[in-house]
């Protein structure tokens, strides 16, 4: 099977991330039926104590663009955890689905949408209530009660 990469090592995981999707677009363009090798590494322990950041934000992103594109994690198809492979449908939207895989990895435990803001202020007050929106609706976040307030929970 023919395969086209693109290899993350060396970068920032937000660097990663926008890497990943202009390499993925331009690939759709291109109309190639290739699937797309993601090596991102798997986190070793040179990678410091929190290793496997970009394989985690870019696995995030992928389950959050489900519906323009499938993958499968390295270590089922080829025993390798530092890839991930990438089969192609359509176009990804880039911000959108950026917020969205943020919001999603920021709510791997409860989060109020103030935290959330915070967290993400680098966007808007809307775009980030919208995303949320979004994200509840298509059944990827779900809503919980902590005491008397509203947090939202990444649904496993």
């Amino acid at each position: 099977m023919r395969m086209a990469e693109v290899d993350l090592h060396g970068h920032t995981v937000d660097e990663a991330l926008r890497i990943f999707i202009d390499v993925y677009n331009r690939h759709v363009r291109s109309r190639s039926k290739e699937s797309l090798r993601v090596i991102h590494g798997y986190g070793s322990a040179t990678e410091g104590l929190d290793g496997g950041r970009i394989r985690r934000k870019i696995r995030t992103f992928l389950e959050g663009a489900a519906d323009s594109l499938d993958w499968k994690p390295g270590e089922d198809l080829e025993g390798n955890p530092g890839v991930t492979i990438v089969f192609p449908r359509k176009i990804l939207p880039t911000s959108q689905n950026r917020l969205a895989a943020d919001i999603l990895a920021f709510c791997s435990i409860p989060r109020t949408e103030s935290k959330i803001a915070r967290e993400l202020r680098k966007n808007t007050a809307l775009e980030i209530k919208e995303a949320i929106r979004t994200l509840v609706r298509k059944g990827q976040l779900k809503i919980a009660a902590k005491g008397d307030r509203e947090t939202y929970v990444q649904k496993r």
